[in-house]
């Protein structure tokens, strides 16, 4: 065997193992996207039935409550960030990235000071690389995000929305993570969740009737918005986690499709190369064969005289 054909049977045995390997993986995230799926639907009426509570609440309340109320000049604003811990999920980290650079370039060019959190190794590699203070990261559990993991990312960022800028506190609490649209579509969006707009929040979940029930509340509107606020900070998050976790399988699933595509016509082309390096190995040998014959036949031939 030349050493021509020697590199190309070695580089389809490569390639072979690796299209294995990447099926594998599109098999894989093809299971888990369905389960996530299942958890975005499944966690929207909660959500959705939350967000009309808060609604209700917050028209109900006489006095309009901090987490309600814009500031007029707001200085400072939290971002956070929803990435992924892996990667081989071709732009979708990258994608929800740039959309945050965006946010927090055109908070920064209105006057605010942006504190960054980011949930997912990913994310946080990038700002690290660049040498960015982060206020606060999470990693470790963005392929199956539970409601537990929305709770913990949501007590600082709480806490942060209800202290008083001079105290380290922030006007404004805004979120960027990748909207599962289909499983051919997975687009990064930003939206504001702190302070609420209820005209946005009665949207979103469906409202569209301009007259809202009257509400009395016990103890007051205020002691029960109180209440309801965090639940529907941690419910938004975690609707975010799982439309990211989504997300990131299907992104996963058609990337490993596309790279088993192409390992199939690069082990398809290097087939034919080493099946015409073999050819010109034969016709090669052949033609020794045959100027050697030749060449004995002249000699015979020429000793006979």
């Amino acid at each position: 065997m030349g050493a021509q054909l020697r590199v190309y049977k070695r580089r389809i045995k490569s390639v072979t193992a690796t299209k294995k390997i990447t099926k594998a993986m599109e098999m894989i995230a093809a299971s888990r996207v369905v389960k996530a799926q299942r958890k975005v639907q499944a966690s929207t009426p909660y959500a959705t039935e939350l967000t009309r509570a808060v609604t209700a609440v917050a028209t109900g309340a006489n006095d309009k409550h901090p987490l309600t109320t814009e500031t007029e000049n707001p200085t400072r604003a939290a971002v956070l960030l929803l990435t992924s811990d892996r990667g081989l999920a071709g732009a979708f980290n990258s994608n929800a990235i740039k959309a945050a650079e965006r946010l927090i370039k055109k908070l920064e060019g209105e006057g605010r000071e942006v504190d960054v959190y980011v949930v997912g190794r990913r994310g946080v590699a990038h700002f690290n690389f660049r040498e960015r203070k982060l206020a606060d990261t999470w990693s470790g559990f963005t392929d199956e995000p539970s409601y537990a993991d929305a709770k913990k990312i949501g007590e600082p960022l709480i806490e942060a929305i209800e202290k008083d800028t001079a105290e380290g506190g922030v006007d404004e609490l805004h979120i960027v993570y990748t909207e599962f649209v289909s499983m051919m579509t997975q687009t990064a969006v930003e939206a504001r969740l702190l302070p609420l707009s209820l005209d946005e929040v009665a949207k979103e979940a469906g409202a569209t009737d301009t007259l809202r029930p009257l509400y009395d509340f016990e103890p007051s509107a205020e002691d029960v918005l109180d209440a309801l606020l965090p639940r529907y900070v941690e419910s938004r998050i975690y609707n975010a986690l799982l439309q990211s976790s989504a997300s990131k399988h299907a992104a996963t699933r058609r990337a490993m499709k596309s790279a088993t595509d192409n390992a199939g016509e690069l082990i398809t082309s290097l087939t034919r190369l080493a099946n015409a390096a073999r050819q010109a190995e034969i016709t090669q040998e052949i033609s020794e064969i045959v100027g050697g014959s030749a060449a004995l036949a002249d000699a015979t031939a020429g000793s006979d005289k």
